[in-house]
């Protein structure tokens, strides 16, 4: 009876064994194919930071929107709809808003998050030592900016936790944009409790504790950073893939050849050379943008120091050319600051709004140089450096490009100094440049955005430029409540800000990509970062 039993027990063993691999095992080795990792990459290399109070570029706010949640989060339709926050109150005057947190929002370590968590966030945003590039756009709460200046403390900024579930943020003024605001990486909370143990808490992968729909699993610098689906975040049901890794190829070859291999689930910039041909036969997709690539001059340093010499530079880019046969995505010339389809309920201001000069104006520009020469003195143009970070191919060819325009139409050689990302940022932070690639992403739909950066001492000027009507039209502007009277006050600094040329709008951007078929859902806002929380991979 033994031995039956034995043979009888081996045998049901082994036919369980064999339906278990009928039924298991293709789909076993599928998922072992393809697990639902997205490969992504991150063009310019190295983010510059992981800090949600610091990350402002971006590629680190890509990585910091899949890292953190804030009170709200922009959906599908591309408006705020809640997420830490379960509702909002407005008060009547629209100056104070409380947020009522949800009770199952937690940190990627378990521990809740609390209301505690974003007064100190945002106070810790705005406080000097800080040193945030983007704590202006908190400005809008009550002495946010004096506290930032150093001329009230932190107690007096209108942002208080009632209690470990109540949030109440009081207004300079009524902000119509405000909810949107707060889905942006810089009002998302950070781990207190941590961070008051270690200021270094989001400088390195080892503690990194955050409350978005993945966490840092590991950052290896200059090469990869490698996440995991966070099991604590509130909606994690919704979230289908089990992490993401951003790679760090710069070189756009490179980064295409990656693609191409399966390496990279999407390449968000596929080779210049390659893109029209690209687009043409479908591989990469054209998608609207907001912001655009213009280029800044130092106004403190010779020879901008000039106001014709800087129209001189500007009118003498062939920005068609520049579009057409050099960054090749179907972008629309930037002949004014603000971007087409920058909307207020005035409706899309610059349909509304003129263009401030036509493309190339050879003639113009050789007359302009002579003249700002003449009025300085000057035989010989003092030396012009264009200062641009070398992470990307198409940055140096289109400052390849300009530099031989200068050379061709205005007699000017100029030189080009590359250097890395950091470095880049660096040296433009502290003015330690004469002209200087650049880049404008909106942080919320609204032109007040784009024409805020030009303020005096703002902290994204950058310029050295400071004009007292422009300020007092943005302070106008910001109080105003009457909204045809505030797009009016808007077009009237644009205007100043085009004569007066301390940058050079080159064109506005695109979004150009290219993305595997078994990627859905990837949420492409056209304010904001990517959001990847519902992206999944279907083989």
């Amino acid at each position: 009876m033994k031995k039956k039993t034995g043979v009888l027990l081996f045998a049901l063993l082994f036919v369980l064994a064999t339906v278990t691999a009928g039924c298991g095992g293709p789909s076993a080795e599928r998922e072992q194919a393809a697990p639902q990792i997205l490969e992504l990459n991150l063009a310019n290399g190295e983010p510059t930071s992981l800090d949600p109070a610091q990350a402002f570029d971006q590629d680190s706010m890509d990585v910091v929107n899949s890292l953190f949640e804030g009170l709200m989060r922009l959906n599908k339709d591309h408006q705020p709809e809640p997420a830490v926050a379960e509702k909002v109150d407005k008060s009547d005057d629209l100056r104070t808003y409380t947020f009522t947190l949800r009770k199952d929002a937690k940190w990627s370590n378990g521990e809740l998050v609390t209301a505690h968590d974003f007064e100190y966030a945002w106070k810790r945003v705005l406080n000097p030592k800080t040193a945030s590039s983007a704590s202006y756009l908190m400005y809008f709460i009550k002495n946010g900016e004096k506290y930032n200046a150093g001329k009230a403390s932190a107690d007096e900024v209108g942002v208080k936790a009632k209690d470990d579930h109540t949030l109440v943020v009081e207004l300079e003024k009524p902000t119509p944009f405000f909810e949107e605001l707060t889905c942006y990486t810089v009002y998302a909370p950070v781990y207190k409790k941590g961070l008051e143990q270690n200021q270094d808490l989001y400088g390195n992968g080892k503690e990194y504790v955050g409350n978005g729909p993945f966490v840092l699993k590991s950052w290896k610098h200059d090469s990869k950073i490698v996440t995991e689906k966070n099991k604590y975040y509130r909606d994690a049901d919704a979230v289908k893939l089990n992490g993401i890794e951003w790679n760090m190829y710069a070189d756009e070859a490179t980064a295409y050849q990656m693609y191409q291999s399966g390496k990279l689930h999407i390449n968000g910039y596929p080779p210049v050379d390659l893109k029209d041909s690209l687009i043409k036969k479908g591989e990469a997709k054209v998608t609207s943008d907001s912001g655009l690539e213009f280029y800044r001059f130092n106004v403190n340093k010779k020879p901008f120091t000039n106001e014709k010499i800087r129209r001189a530079f500007a009118l003498a880019v062939d920005r068609q050319l520049l579009v057409d046969r050099v960054v090749r995505g179907q972008e629309k010339i930037a002949t004014a600051f603000v971007a087409p389809g920058t909307t207020s309920e005035s409706g899309d201001f610059r349909a509304d709004g003129p263009s401030f000069f036509e493309d190339a104006q050879f003639d113009q520009a050789k007359k302009l140089l002579r003249e700002g020469m003449k009025e300085e003195g000057w035989k010989e143009l003092p030396t012009v450096e264009l200062l641009l970070n070398k992470d990307s191919d198409k940055n140096k060819k289109v400052a390849e490009a300009i530099q031989e325009m200068y050379r061709k139409h205005l007699g000017v050689n100029i030189k080009l100094r590359a250097m890395e990302t950091k470095v880049f940022f660096d040296n433009q932070k502290s003015q330690n440049y004469t002209l200087s690639r650049s880049t404008f992403l909106p942080d919320y739909n609204d032109p007040y955005n784009y024409l805020e950066s030009f303020q005096t001492d703002h902290p994204t000027n950058r310029t050295g430029w400071s004009n007292k009507k422009y300020d007092e039209l943005l302070k106008k502007a910001g109080a105003e409540t009457d909204e045809s009277k505030r797009i009016q006050l808007l077009h009237e600094a644009e205007k100043i800000l085009m004569k007066e040329m301390p940058i050079i709008p080159l064109y506005y951007y695109n979004d150009v990509y290219m993305q595997k078929p078994e990627v859905k859902h990837v949420l492409r806002h056209t304010v904001g970062p990517n959001d990847y929380k519902y992206v999944t991979l279907e083989n």
